[in-house]
């Protein structure tokens, strides 16, 4: 394996991250965004009241996304696996 096809793996794998972790982390700034606003309408200055729904919220896109979450991890094994093979 030459540089080149390692950077490409390299570049592949963090790809796959961005994929796998955007669907949560949005939900997550989706949710955070809407309760601060809420709290800036209503005036009320709890710190700790983004927590619980945040938590909730980013559960639940997981339960959601966790399919295809495994779809991409499973896709990302099978082309390292042919490159490894194709050695």
């Amino acid at each position: 394996m030459n540089g080149a096809e390692v950077l490409d793996v390299g570049r592949d794998a963090i790809w796959l991250t961005i994929q796998m972790s955007a669907p949560i982390l949005i939900v997550g700034l989706v949710v955070g965004v809407g309760i601060g606003l809420l709290q800036a309408l209503t005036q009320i200055q709890e710190a700790t009241l983004v927590y619980a729904p945040k938590i909730l919220a980013i559960f639940v896109s997981l339960l959601i996304f966790l399919p295809l979450m495994g779809a991409l991890m499973a896709g990302f094994m099978r082309q390292i696996a042919a490159r490894i093979a194709g050695m």
